[in-house]
């Protein structure tokens, strides 16, 4: 390993799987689900898009590990 690197020289290369691996959507969301995975985020450091996923794909192929929680 080296004690320097030139990062001017580098040659960078982009993620090859960024393109599929996520798809831009839009969907309604009621105001309390937003603010409730907005607190959510804030609380554990994840960005809420992606605690919404993971609650998505828990509650689909784990819903034993997901309780039946109002959103309010």
């Amino acid at each position: 390993m080296r004690e320097e690197y030139d990062i001017m020289n580098l040659n960078p290369r982009k993620n090859p799987h960024a393109k599929t691996n996520k798809k831009q959507v839009t969907i309604n969301l009621d105001e309390n689900v937003i603010e409730y995975f907005k607190n959510q985020s804030d609380a554990v450091g994840i960005p809420y898009q992606t605690l919404i996923v993971l609650r998505r794909i828990l509650r689909y192929n784990h819903p034993e590990v997901i309780r039946d929680q109002s959103v309010s």
